[in-house]
């Protein structure tokens, strides 16, 4: 009786366990300094993908899904490692844009103004990735790059929900921690995952958000965490970003298809904020 006792304790320590050791050992992590010479600015993208799955999209056995990830301002690309671990355990290639840089203009906001004044940086920004996924294409042809996965954080998140509304063709999924500005894109090929902060210094722009009513009828998936906005990266407490990582893991074990066409928006995943 005590070796069974034994054994189921150490799968529950094994289960606890199961990110941090994919995360340690099996995930290839990598750094690309890429250069636009038609805009003469530098982009940093990380680069996190599982080892086997590499593998097996280097020998011509499987495509790699894509994400692209978008960091929130002032925030950098590399501190979403907890979101890229579980997108590159599910198989994905993950790759995290570091979207501003210093010489950049701060953000502003100008209210009245359409996405408050900041579609010029969503411009730069889609630039960016346009420019980053033409990069990657060069370097791993086995990779989906005609059903992405977006996902982004407060301004990264707007980002992407704008790419998505630019190019409805190539993204299937959209997941925003927080985003405030950007309209959620309304479809029936996009499966999209919302995280939302309760946080009285970020508020979201009226508009932005479906009403109950589209976001049943579309499938729109809308977590209300209970957490503020700034702790939905990798500066969060432990508690806010397990919370995250099950359900975005749920998010992408339900979604997912062998043909990696769009996904089934019919059966949204309906949260309570409790959990979080």
């Amino acid at each position: 009786m005590k070796r069974v006792f034994a054994i189921l304790a150490f799968l529950c320590v094994l289960g606890v366990g199961q990110y941090f050791v994919v995360s340690r050992f099996a995930i290839r992590h990598d750094v690309l300094t890429l250069f636009d010479a038609s805009r003469q600015r530098p982009i940093s993208v990380e680069i996190a993908v599982r080892r086997d799955y590499e593998t097996k999209a280097n020998l011509g056995l499987w495509k790699l899904p894509l994400a692209i990830i978008s960091n929130g301002n002032t925030v950098k690309a590399t501190e979403y490692s907890f979101l890229a671990n579980v997108l590159a355990a599910r198989g994905y290639l993950v790759a995290s844009i570091q979207q501003d840089l210093p010489s950049d203009p701060p953000l502003m906001t100008h209210v009245g103004q359409q996405y408050v004044g900041r579609r010029e940086v969503y411009i730069r920004c889609e630039a960016n990735i346009l420019f980053t996924l033409a990069e990657l294409k060069r370097r791993q042809e086995n990779t989906d790059y005609d059903h992405i996965t977006l996902v982004g954080h407060s301004n990264g998140g707007d980002v992407s929900m704008y790419v998505a509304h630019q190019h409805p063709e190539i993204v299937s999924k959209v997941i925003t921690l927080d985003n405030l500005r950007v309209p959620f894109v309304l479809s029936d090929n996009l499966k999209i995952l919302s995280f939302r902060s309760k946080d009285p210094h970020f508020q979201t722009d009226p508009g932005v958000l479906p009403t109950p009513e589209e976001a049943k009828a579309r499938g729109i998936d809308i977590v209300h965490t209970g957490a503020q906005h700034t702790e939905m990266s990798d500066r969060g407490p432990d508690a806010v970003k397990e919370k995250i990582q099950a359900t975005l893991d749920r998010f992408l074990r339900d979604s997912a298809s062998s043909s990696l066409a769009p996904a089934d928006t019919r059966s949204p995943m309906i949260m309570n904020p409790g959990d979080y």
